[in-house]
């Protein structure tokens, strides 16, 4: 008898669909997380339109073989990595900096940094395979999700599970229609639609509200945003809108601290001191709270050092981290020095930070689901604000450095998570995450050029870029220090780090009440983006709430797929629009 024959894996069509679809939904998460300052979710969404553009080319004997279920996992390993190149600072450290320097970054510079510091990323996660996924079996709960996805889809290809690829095609129809009706400016555009409807007839402290950023956007992405962050998340951006833009911005007016011509950008220049002390001292205290996570976390890895590590010769070699770290350690140091002019010491120091870093993200992602990059950061960020006191450029980019590291660690291990469950080749897995890391960068460098042509774009209403004014805030304070804010900000920062710490401790200890208790990463984001982008998410988390209560069996199979395709497509027409504008096809 003939064993059977294995099946394909990462062959060169899974590893171009995966390029592409990866590089297209890196895209949407850099639009959305420089409005938001959310990341969306990119390996199940690729499985389902990799699994449907495959079915429809079968049909159409375009394609001779039907799309495997390990050539999905292998093309959802590319796209994953590819979706979350925004991971390597462009939407946080790079944008800092700009802000603070008013420079902007080159494109080939930016090429070279976010990718040498994903491969770095993605040989440190190496040593936590064999221990984390196949001695302890973490959970890693997207890898978990992506494989009974892929499960569903391969092996019931005909039924109901196709219905998802369908709602998400229409949604981002939707989506990219509404983009192009509100953005694109030409002669063959017969109308265009409002990008604020304002809300007339209510005026706070004199002044109407959309001079405090209260109005509906003429957008679906938000609102797709919002169906699929959940309902806590959302209300409590909502809370923090109304606490923020509807009665302290009035106060302030009132009382001369804030310029009296108001708008987001005024407003936004005192509360990022109260959102980004609540968000870093939540982080810090939520991250301190699993410091049994990160013990067993050191000790584990360490077994991969051993003897015993499983024989099987598919795994990935321990050779290959040494060799991997041997490349791209010193690349890493050279860019921070050469791009940055850190430090060589320091620039070694970063690197070694970044292992143990990966190590705790990984960790924290198996158990949790949740990568804490932007806390593991902020450690980073004081860290060298102490040992470079007032470089804010060195601050900056080393939390860049183990942060961006941190995140491809753990992407990688949700990917290696779900193969192992499929029995894939982590080694196939593995040369597939380089090739999203360099697919995700080749279309998010010249996107972010095109949408962020210049420093003074960044921090307006059309490009919040909330994470980016965390790590600014937190840069500016440690460089020039507490004393030289407003009193009133001074006082805003003191609070606004006292409630990150209540609601961390609420959650902990009050467990049972969490939905409750307002999420403080939600309330200090809402802090730190206009009112309207809030409006919209919590518009979305309603529509799915209401879903899920009345028809949970429509919601379970739709709410995903609609705001993914609002966000893809209205954030790929975003893209293509800043193109022809460019190309002087439109104005």
């Amino acid at each position: 008898m003939h064993e059977a024959q294995p099946q394909r894996q990462l062959t060169f069509r899974a590893a171009l669909a995966g390029m592409l679809l990866g590089g297209f939904m890196s895209l949407s998460n850099l639009y959305v997380s420089l409005k938001t300052g959310w990341s969306m979710g990119v390996s199940i969404t690729a499985g389902i339109l990799a699994f449907a553009i495959f079915s429809i080319l079968l049909k159409l004997r375009i394609v001779r073989r039907a799309f495997g279920m390990l050539e999905n996992n292998a093309m959802q390993s590319v796209a994953s990595a590819a979706g979350y190149m925004t991971g390597g600072g462009t939407v946080a450290a790079i944008p800092a900096l700009m802000m603070i320097t008013g420079e902007t970054m080159g494109a080939w510079p930016m090429f070279f940094w976010i990718s040498m510091i994903a491969m770095l990323g993605v040989v440190m996660a190496i040593p936590m395979k064999q221990q984390m996924i196949n001695v302890e079996q973490l959970r890693f709960p997207t890898g978990t999700a992506a494989a009974e996805t892929l499960r569903a889809l391969h092996d019931h290809g005909d039924g109901g599970e196709n219905k998802a690829a369908k709602f998400l095609t229409w949604a981002g129809i939707a989506g990219a229609v509404v983009a192009f009706f509100r953005d694109a400016h030409g002669r063959f555009v017969p109308f265009n639609i409002p990008e604020k409807f304002n809300i007339p007839g209510i005026k706070l402290a004199g002044r109407p509200l959309v001079d405090y950023t209260f109005a509906f956007e003429g957008s679906l992405i938000l609102i797709g945003a919002g169906m699929i962050m959940g309902f806590r998340a959302a209300w409590s951006m909502m809370l923090g809108a109304v606490i923020n833009y509807g009665g302290l911005a009035p106060w302030l007016y009132e009382n001369g601290v804030i310029d009296a011509k108001l708008g987001y950008k005024v407003i936004v220049g005192w509360s990022v001191w109260f959102g980004s002390a609540m968000i870093l001292t939540s982080g810090l205290l939520a991250f301190a709270f699993q410091w049994k996570t990160v013990v067993r976390a050191v000790k584990s890895v360490s077994a991969a050092f051993g003897e015993a590590q499983d024989t099987d010769v598919r795994e990935v070699p321990m050779s290959w981290f040494f060799i991997g770290c041997a490349i791209f350690a010193p690349i890493v140091i050279f860019l921070q020095w050469f791009l940055f002019d850190i430090k060589i010491w320091m620039g070694i120091l970063s690197v070694f930070i970044s292992f143990f870093i990966a190590i705790v993200a990984c960790r924290a992602t198996g158990e949790t689901d949740t990568t804490p990059t932007g806390a593991l950061g902020k450690i980073t960020q004081i860290t060298f604000g102490a040992l470079d006191a007032g470089n804010v450029t060195t601050n900056l980019m080393t939390a860049n450095v183990t942060a961006g590291v941190g995140l491809h660690s753990a992407d990688l291990l949700t990917d290696l998570k779900s193969g192992y469950l499929l029995k894939a080749d982590p080694r196939q897995q593995f040369w597939a995450q380089f090739l999203g890391v360099t697919a995700g960068s080749l279309f998010v460098v010249p996107a972010y050029h095109l949408l962020i042509p210049t420093a003074d774009v960044l921090g307006t209403d059309k490009w919040p870029a909330p994470g980016a004014q965390t790590w600014k805030s937190v840069a500016e304070l440690l460089v020039k220090g507490f004393a030289t804010l407003h009193p009133t900000a001074q006082a805003a920062l003191l609070i606004g780090g006292l409630l990150g710490i209540v609601l961390v401790l609420l959650e902990q200890y009050v467990p049972r009440w969490k939905k409750y208790i307002p999420s403080p990463t939600g309330l200090g984001l809402a802090f730190t983006m206009p009112a309207y982008n809030t409006m919209a998410m919590f518009i979305g988390a309603l529509v799915a709430l209401w879903l899920e209560k009345k028809k949970p069996e429509f919601a379970e199979k739709a709410v995903i797929p609609i705001g993914s395709g609002f966000i893809a497509g209205e954030s790929l027409m975003g893209v293509l629009i800043a193109i022809l504008v460019v190309l002087g096809v439109l104005a």
